[in-house]
């Protein structure tokens, strides 16, 4: 694949699959928190996630789990709640020429924050 924008970017190939990897998991949290949803359908929004994120470029690989016991415990009197990022735990590779880099984006109870990181 040949990168049209790549004369934009003054970084090494491992830099900028570091830099679409943040891209790709901002826009997964910023897109997809307050998405009412209930036990019913967390498949159906598990599997929009992942195939949104994997149709952008550069994306070899996405995983997307939403933590059903939160949403179980959530759930009020109107049957739904709104996903929030400690729901979501996310996996997504991006390979940027040579270079391969995986990235998650999970709840870390110590820090008590949906933390976005490089697996490697």
């Amino acid at each position: 694949m040949v990168d049209e924008a790549a004369s934009y970017f003054h970084c090494t190939d491992k830099e900028r699959a570091i830099f679409e990897a943040g891209i790709k998991l901002g826009s997964i949290y910023h897109q997809y928190v307050g998405v009412p949803m209930n036990l019913s359908n967390i498949s159906a929004i598990e599997t929009a996630i992942t195939q949104s994120v994997r149709v952008q470029p550069f994306v070899i690989d996405a995983k997307v789990s939403i933590n059903r016991a939160m949403v179980k415990k959530s759930t009020g009197h109107y049957k739904y709640v709104t996903l929030k990022g400690e729901m979501l735990d996310v996996s997504i590779t991006i390979k940027y020429n040579e270079e391969e880099v995986r990235a998650k984006m999970r709840y870390i109870e110590s820090l008590d924050y949906p933390l976005m990181y490089l697996e490697e």
